[in-house]
């Protein structure tokens, strides 16, 4: 059996909350749509996977887990995985934002992209989070998008300390670190759209403001200010 990922479980979560908040069953077109888009295993990229991978019979079971898993639901819940009832109350709390993130990753699929198995224990989040995050961090260490950026702020009379705590490393490390910094994609690639990046899209941040960036749900370089103002 393979374990549903996140982004699988978004785009089922996103047939129930398109249907009442109740299950599809197998033979309706929405899930006979998801099954051929599953698949095709670009969610779960190297791995050796059934016959039955993601049937439209399995798209009908886990539909009902999500929407057993749900608050609202009154009777007993199905036997679903730890992820259910936190990604249906996801859609609940901001149904349209998530289904712009389904749509996203629909958009990305659709497009090829693939999220590879990682075994580097530095970025878990990067599974975890899925597809969007894998894009937006391979975004991120675009050499050339991270030469325009940095060019783009010094032009307009900026530098290159970190948006977030002012850390600027060629002070502090002189020479070595002149000019390094990171960047970040500020907002959620379900907002801004897979294919498209600007420049104005991202930051410049420390490294440490960078991985509180990404660390469990993703929040922007405002909200990780407050936590060092309130910290």
């Amino acid at each position: 059996m393979v374990d549903w990922v996140y982004d699988e479980l978004v785009l089922a979560a996103d047939l129930v909350s398109r249907n009442g908040w109740t299950g599809v069953r197998a033979a309706s077109p929405e899930a006979q749509a998801l099954s051929t888009l599953l698949r095709r295993g670009q969610l779960h990229d190297g791995e050796e996977l059934p016959a039955n991978f993601r049937s439209p019979s399995s798209i009908q079971r886990k539909t009902y887990d999500l929407s057993t898993a749900d608050e609202h639901y009154e009777g007993r819940p199905t036997r679903g995985g730890r992820l259910d009832a936190p990604v249906i109350a996801a859609f609940r709390a901001a149904t349209a934002e998530m289904q712009a993130r389904a749509a996203a990753i629909r958009a990305a699929l659709d497009a090829g992209e693939t999220l590879p198995a990682t075994d580097d224990e530095d970025e878990p989040e990067a599974r975890e989070g899925g597809i969007l995050e894998h894009i937006a961090r391979r975004r991120e260490r675009d050499r050339g998008l991270r030469t325009r950026k940095i060019r783009a702020v010094l032009d307009a009379g900026g530098t290159t300390a970190c948006e977030v705590c002012g850390f600027d490393f060629g002070l502090t490390y002189g020479e070595r670190g002149e000019g390094y910094v990171e960047v970040h994609h500020v907002r959620p690639l379900h907002v801004t759209g897979a294919t498209v990046t600007r420049l104005d899209d991202l930051a410049l941040l420390c490294a440490n403001c960078h991985r509180m960036c990404h660390r469990g749900q993703w929040i922007t370089p405002e909200d990780v200010r407050a936590l060092l103002d309130h910290g």
